[in-house]
């Protein structure tokens, strides 16, 4: 099945050749906090980041008549001019297949008034764009349509395991609170994985700062760099296999791919890691125990919510195919 080409974003003509108008936007009390790029995501559908990103810089959107930043927050009543955008289509565009949406109704693992949280399989990119017609967001967005619902946080697309949409957007500000460095009580998150090679006994803490870089065709490249955002991830062995480690990983920080550039950082490299880790021995555990990709799964979550007094531990079982490549190590 030929995958149906992206939505191609142009300025909108009116009849005639004449531009249509701009329109402005009143920002709701509910969406105080949010920042200007989410916004603009919000109220243009289905437009690509990197296009939100051109009008903001190109000073085609403006709040309150001036110019300003992607990361810029928004206030109550704030006017934000959005200028005349439509997508117009390259080929058909289809809703996600049938099968594809079963399956991510299926990996919703907790849900209540204000979250849903699903056990996102690996291949699935966390939102679309980049070629990529349905990522999860986008995907439970066709399953719940009358829900606003919002990611909280992101997963590499490779990486399964937790991932966070909030239905209200108070939750989404609470939780983004949580997520801040410089909040006492965070989101504890635990992912599981598999490091080649033999870690030593007990818990192993990597406090190095992260650069993210950009290779040819703006491939994103992270590495141990002092310019870099520090970064803390904490190491612990649950057991050996067939030389080498299944661990569990504590990060106190978020940063783009921490936890494969800190494992490399080690000299231990997540198993499976096509970017970052050792090819021969990728090969190998592909040839010996199926591994035919990362070995990364975000695990489980712990945090609170209204001011500490609701708990929140959520967890998913290590996915099926790492778990029986971890099987068959022995």
């Amino acid at each position: 099945m030929t995958a149906p080409k992206p939505a191609k974003p142009v300025s909108a003509p009116a009849e005639g050749g004449s531009r249509l108008p701009a329109r402005i936007v009143a920002v709701p009390a509910d969406r105080e906090g949010q920042r200007l790029d989410n916004f603009l995501l919000g109220q243009l559908k289905g437009a690509p980041r990197s296009l939100v990103y051109k009008l903001v810089r190109s000073g085609q959107v403006r709040v309150n008549g001036g110019r300003a930043k992607a990361e810029r927050k928004l206030e109550a009543g704030d006017e934000v001019r959005i200028p005349p955008v439509s997508l117009i289509e390259e080929g058909d565009k289809t809703p996600p297949p049938a099968g594809f949406l079963r399956r991510m109704e299926e990996a919703i693992v907790f849900e209540d008034a204000r979250l849903l949280v699903i056990n996102k399989p690996t291949g699935v990119a966390s939102h679309g764009g980049s070629g990529i017609s349905h990522g999860a967001i986008e995907t439970m967005r066709a399953l719940r349509p009358n829900q606003g619902l919002e990611l909280v946080h992101r997963l590499d697309r490779d990486t399964s395991g937790l991932l966070i949409i909030a239905k209200k957007r108070s939750a989404l500000v609470e939780l983004q609170a949580l997520m801040r460095e410089d909040h006492k009580d965070g989101i504890q998150k635990r992912y599981l994985t598999l490091l080649v090679g033999r870690m030593p006994n007990g818990t192993m803490s990597v406090d190095a700062p992260l650069h993210v870089g950009l290779r040819q065709g703006s491939e994103r490249h992270v590495q141990v760099n002092a310019a870099g955002k520090p970064s803390v991830s904490h190491f612990s062995v649950l057991e050996r296999r067939g030389g080498h480690s299944f661990c569990e990983v504590l990060i106190d920080t978020g940063r783009t791919h921490q936890i494969r550039v800190h494992a490399q950082h080690l000299g231990h490299p997540v198993a499976g890691d096509d970017k970052y880790g050792d090819e021969a021995v990728n090969k190998r555990l592909r040839e010996q125990i199926g591994l035919k990709r990362l070995f990364l799964h975000a695990h489980s979550l712990q945090f609170r919510l209204d001011d500490g007094k609701t708990p929140y531990l959520l967890t998913a079982p290590l996915a099926e195919d790492l778990q029986a490549a971890l099987d068959r190590l022995g």
